[in-house]
């Protein structure tokens, strides 16, 4: 039986990956330093599985910690979703983004080096190919990120592409996501941001049970059919068994591999309103604000590569997305 370390393992796509991972029989290994998630997600994650989950407090940054863990769980291979997310914030503060997400990743891959742990799933992100010389994104359309966020992203893609070009013994699948959303049918492990959530599923959520008046909707003179952004939105129990399949592909494949993981289509803010309205029977009150720095009209994705090579592809509908959502918000809303 493999062992897995997933950092930032607390968080919203760690846990569900956790779950994925545990029920196909793997032992999971948890590392985070909290800083957006709560311990208290191991007592959900039991109760999801009927599994205990070792957990390391820790910053990805300490790579003697990172190293130290690698060794006495015997880990097999790492999963690296740990990173600040937010587009927005990164634009208002790129050190904070660079340090943590590049300087993160650089830890990482020294304290694999030393535990001589090389098999790594890396949690990426579509905004590394910037705007879209044309639609859907594959996996071959130029990169050129045009945010610090999706330029953190890209460096960390660069660095473990030299890594496998320089050691022929590194095993690493790069996931490029499109945009995460959704919650475990249970309700008991989700999105919960802290402070005011930076992605649009948590936010409507918020406004349905009443906790905010409002969405706000930011910029609704894009050139797309309602004016509004669209995104490629995919469950993230489909993103969480992507990863699995992503790291079983490794045990047969060397070298670095880069592949799409999102629906294939696009979805409007307004369209997400709406599919989120009609199947919780809840009123989603929005507001139209000013376009955020850093966001471009519309992308989603072609993910031909990853049904073709790794037979995975999005199956969970946008009203399973809604839903689940609603439930996770509904059984938490005291602690969201």
């Amino acid at each position: 039986m493999k062992r897995i370390l997933l950092t930032g393992g607390t968080g919203y796509i760690g846990t569900h990956t956790a779950v994925a991972l545990a029920q196909t029989g793997y032992e999971v290994v948890l590392y985070d330093n909290l800083c957006n998630s709560e311990l208290s997600v191991l007592d959900n994650l039991n109760k999801i599985t009927g599994k205990q989950f070792p957990f390391i407090e820790g910053d990805v940054r300490n790579a003697e910690m990172l190293g130290k863990t690698l060794i006495d769980y015997k880990i097999d291979a790492v999963m690296h979703f740990a990173g600040l997310k937010a587009v927005s914030e990164s634009v208002e503060k790129p050190i904070k983004y660079y340090d943590n997400n590049v300087n993160g990743a650089l830890s990482l891959l020294k304290a694999m080096c030393t535990a001589n742990t090389k098999t790594l799933v890396f949690s990426s992100s579509a905004t590394v190919y910037g705007e879209p010389d044309y639609l859907p994104f594959d996996e071959n359309h130029p990169t050129r990120a045009v945010n610090p966020y999706g330029r953190c992203k890209l460096h960390v893609e660069e660095m473990l592409s030299d890594m496998a070009d320089a050691d022929p013994n590194w095993r690493i699948s790069i996931l490029r996501y499109f945009n995460p959303v959704g919650a475990h049918e249970s309700g008991l492990i989700g999105e919960n941001p802290k402070g005011t959530p930076n992605n649009l599923m948590p936010y409507i959520a918020q406004v349905a049970i009443g906790k905010r008046d409002a969405l706000n909707v930011f910029g609704n003179d894009y050139p797309t059919k309602d004016g509004t952004g669209v995104r490629d939105y995919i469950h993230v129990m489909d993103l969480a068994e992507g990863h699995l399949v992503a790291m079983e592909y490794l045990a047969s494949h060397t070298s670095c591999h880069v592949f799409n993981l999102g629906a294939g289509r696009g979805y409007s803010v307004l369209d997400m309103v709406k599919a989120f309205e009609t199947s919780t029977g809840k009123s989603v009150p929005i507001r139209i604000a000013p376009r955020r720095l850093g966001d471009i009209p519309e992308f989603f994705a072609d993910a031909t590569k990853a049904q073709q090579v790794l037979n995975w592809k999005a199956e969970r509908t946008l009203i399973e997305m809604c839903n689940s959502s609603w439930v996770y918000q509904s059984k938490n809303n005291e602690n969201i």
